[in-house]
């Protein structure tokens, strides 16, 4: 009585769970970015390289959407890879100092709300940099197994539809080779 999708590519539930990730770091980054925004209209410095921040997560969510849409994609997938480790690393540090050092870090972004109610929104922005963090390293082992898989079947994963692969593998059987078994 559920609802279930019948395919016949096996890696088909890894590449829409490696989008769904990455539109779920989209999501997170992008609200705080308007969260931050919240705490002061014109951010200081700390809360540019704060905002600086999950613009180059989103920028890692998109190509990573893009990489995983297209053949072309498969050239940066060294650079795709790096650039989410580094905003994985950041973000994870990024939550700990809001966690650990609200009120200095509530300072130094200038905030012009109340302490209290800059604090709530503060570890908000925290909470979701926390879940970018976990996200970030899920969809770097989701990367890594796309790639292999692209890798070990010799083809763009993206591309390849069902019918297709049917298609092959009945001109595979009707080919005429000397050593069929």
């Amino acid at each position: 009585m559920g609802l279930s999708i019948e395919t016949s590519d096996p890696h088909y539930n890894t590449h829409k769970i490696f989008l769904f990730c990455n539109y779920i770091l989209l999501g997170a980054a992008s609200s705080c970015i308007f969260l931050t925004l919240s705490l002061r209209l014109i951010p200081s410095l700390c809360g540019f390289f704060l905002i600086f921040l999950h613009i180059l997560t989103i920028a890692g969510a998109v190509s990573g959407c893009a990489a995983a849409s297209s053949r072309a994609g498969s050239k940066w997938y060294g650079t795709h890879m790096v650039a989410t480790v580094l905003t994985a690393i950041f973000q994870g540090s990024v939550s700990v100092l809001i966690f650990t050092r609200t009120s200095d870090f509530l300072g130094n972004l200038k905030s012009y709300v109340q302490e209290q109610d800059g604090a709530v929104i503060l570890k908000l922005a925290g909470g979701l940099c926390v879940l970018i963090f976990c996200l970030e390293w899920v969809v770097l082992t989701l990367a890594f197994f796309l790639k292999y898989y692209a890798y070990v079947e010799g083809g763009d994963l993206s591309k390849r539809s069902a019918k297709v692969q049917q298609v092959e593998e009945e001109d595979m059987k009707n080919w005429p080779w000397p050593f069929q078994v």
